[in-house]
């Protein structure tokens, strides 16, 4: 049984999931994700300990992103150090070519858009990740999509593609029931799945030990839009909870790079070390699915796309994401609703696990 319900609260913007359904399946089937280009915001280019004192090169929508430490504070400049900065620079650094950069979560980040507006308020919340970072490398990695990141983040927030395509990872289709839930608002969207009587992780069975047939699952979805940046969280009973921070960095508009942190610290002593590799396994299978579409939405198309309830969530994240890209090609790029807000009650942490 599948009940779908959505709890989005009274905004106070105009909201682009609502009023006449006729535009609302008009944008949903305009979807050239490769087009979206959101600015003023911050994007987790790199751990925390991939940044030294000897540069390293990343991207954002092209753009280059030279980090590194200067007495141990993480920097960030359009040009290596080396090289000659002469050369027109660009609306996204300050007079000397520096971008504005922090370091939270364990991650360096960087910001894309006007240097004026940088701001720390702007950071995604992450509630369980430690604010100082810290957490061990086996809990860290690096994946990559031949896609482009909205549609990688839209494929994400279909939670239940999950029991079709890593089924051999999370467990398949069988429950008694499932309900789900979609939240959202100006910045971000949130999709909730509850399912009762679940067949147990695969997984869990080896490495947690659970002798059970079945769990009861909730699983979240969060996306914080003009980041590219997902919180992925689930909660398994019996079992452990499962808190992955999936960022999307478009480092071209076809191309994007996945630095993930999945803290497992209070998990099982095996499935702690184990499932955090096992993204590199789900990447995989998604990147399998998702470079080949990538490609057939580069420009728009007559044929339209078809859909089934389960992709609510999906459609209205291409809604909102070209909503906001809309708004930013007029000359808004204010923040109209608060990310840095703990989101704590919003995904379901056990505050307990993740004490920060």
């Amino acid at each position: 049984m599948l009940d779908i319900k959505d709890n989005a609260p009274e905004q106070d913007f105009a909201d682009p999931l609502a009023g006449d359904p006729r535009s609302f399946a008009a944008a949903v089937n305009n979807w050239v994700p490769h087009d979206i280009v959101l600015k003023d915001a911050w994007f987790p280019l790199a751990h925390s300990f991939a940044v030294e004192k000897k540069p390293v090169r990343r991207a954002i929508y092209s753009q280059p992103y030279f980090l590194w430490r200067e007495n141990g504070v993480a920097v960030g400049s359009e040009f290596h150090p080396n090289e000659e900065t002469d050369r027109v620079k660009t609306p996204y650094t300050d007079a000397n070519s520096r971008y504005p950069v922090m370091e939270h979560y364990g991650y360096v980040w960087g910001w894309f858009g006007n240097p004026a507006n940088a701001d720390a308020a702007h950071l995604p919340s992450l509630p369980f990740l430690p604010p100082s970072g810290g957490l061990p490398k086996h809990m860290l990695g690096t994946v990559r999509f031949d896609c482009s990141a909205p549609l990688s983040l839209e494929n994400l927030i279909d939670l239940t593609h999950a029991d079709f395509l890593h089924a051999d990872v999370v467990g398949d289709e069988k429950m008694d029931s499932e309900t789900v839930e979609v939240f959202h608002d100006s910045e971000t969207i949130t999709m909730v799945r509850t399912c009762t009587n679940k067949s147990v992780a695969p997984v869990m069975k080896l490495f947690s030990g659970i002798r059970a047939d079945v769990q009861q699952v909730r699983q979240v979805i969060r996306i914080y839009l003009r980041s590219h940046c997902a919180i992925a969280y689930g909660r398994f009973s019996p079992g452990d909870d499962v808190p992955l921070f999936h960022p999307c960095v478009p480092e071209t508009r076809d191309r994007t790079r996945l630095d993930y942190a999945m803290n497992t610290s209070n998990s099982h002593n095996l499935f702690r070390y184990v499932m955090p590799k096992a993204s590199y396994k789900v990447s995989r299978q998604d990147s399998f699915m998702t470079s080949p579409q990538s490609p057939r939405y580069m420009k728009p198309e007559s044929r339209k796309d078809l859909h089934s309830p389960l992709d609510e969530a999906s459609q209205k994240y291409r809604v909102l994401m070209q909503a906001l890209a809309k708004r930013q090609s007029e000359g808004d790029y204010t923040y109209r609703d608060n990310v840095s807000a703990d989101c704590s009650d919003i995904i379901g942490l056990r505050k307990e696990l993740f004490n920060y």
